[in-house]
């Protein structure tokens, strides 16, 4: 089990350990909630403290990320539609777009956009959402990702309909793809970030001993590698893009803890119904 003192593991975000907390057990469960202390309990498998856990629900709550609902003295946490949302983007990235692009149709989405210079917020939301949906830079305020992206919704839940301009179509046979994506991407970043997953994950022989928190730590890890890599054209990449055997490796540990992680959720986790007075939230 990875602990707070394994310095060659990452770094993880305690919220982004919740959310992946949430993914695997409760998504497709919304009608469940939590008991904290079994949160506590699982965060801890990942080398996060009680107060970080109890801090980052709280934040989560004041964000519309989770819902509360109280048992006694006991508090349970559920997750919004909001939080269920991300979690489903997530679940596509993870299993059915997957890491490597081999059927890219020649397509293109640009979008191009002009926001106040006071608008510090927004510029900061929308470019960490283009990042998430595969866009790169290609000048300025213009971005591009390979196929054929719809981030109109996105874009009208951040408010930004009106600034924003969207286009679909394809490069001229001037254009240098190679080139273009060498420029607008950090493909050097990307590629170590693989290599790193597929060295610290295929040599674990210990998956057996925690497969709860191992899987915890396995997801949100291959979440992070997955969130900064926009699926580009495995055409356009170098012969030897460790995307496809970092993912082979993730399915691998993946599939080696599925099993025993539900069945230890099951017997640990402290989970109750929702009740209809708390939908409200």
């Amino acid at each position: 089990m990875e602990t707070a003192n394994d310095t060659s593991a990452p770094v993880l975000r305690p919220q982004s350990l919740m959310l992946a907390f949430f993914g695997n057990h409760f998504l497709g469960r919304q009608d469940h909630c939590v008991y904290s202390g079994s949160i506590i309990d699982v965060l801890s498998r990942a080398g996060v403290g009680e107060q970080a856990v109890r801090s980052t629900l709280t934040r989560m709550v004041n964000r519309g990320l989770l819902w509360r609902q109280r048992e006694g003295r006991k508090m349970y946490f559920g997750l919004t539609p909001h939080a269920a949302r991300i979690l489903q983007e997530g679940e596509r990235r993870i299993w059915k777009d997957g890491a490597v692009n081999e059927d890219w149709d020649g397509t293109w989405t640009l979008l191009g956009f002009s926001l106040p210079d006071s608008w510090q917020r927004q510029r900061h939301e929308l470019r960490s959402k283009l990042v998430w949906f595969g866009f790169g830079t290609l000048y300025g305020g213009l971005w591009i990702a390979p196929g054929k992206t719809d981030v109109s919704t996105t874009v009208a839940e951040l408010g930004l309909t009106d600034h924003v301009k969207i286009f679909h179509g394809e490069a001229d046979t001037a254009t240098d793809i190679d080139r273009m994506i060498m420029e607008s991407w950090d493909l050097d970043g990307i590629a170590v970030r693989y290599t790193s997953f597929h060295e610290r994950w295929s040599t674990r022989t210990d998956t057996g001993a925690d497969p709860l928190g191992i899987r915890l730590r396995l997801v949100t890890e291959w979440l992070q590698v997955i969130r900064t890599d926009p699926r580009l054209p495995a055409r356009h990449l170098p012969a030897s893009w460790p995307a496809q055997q970092a993912q082979e490796t993730f399915r691998r540990v993946a599939a080696q803890t599925e099993a025993s992680a539900r069945r230890m959720a099951d017997t640990i986790l402290d989970t109750m119904p929702v009740r209809p007075d708390a939908q409200g939230r």
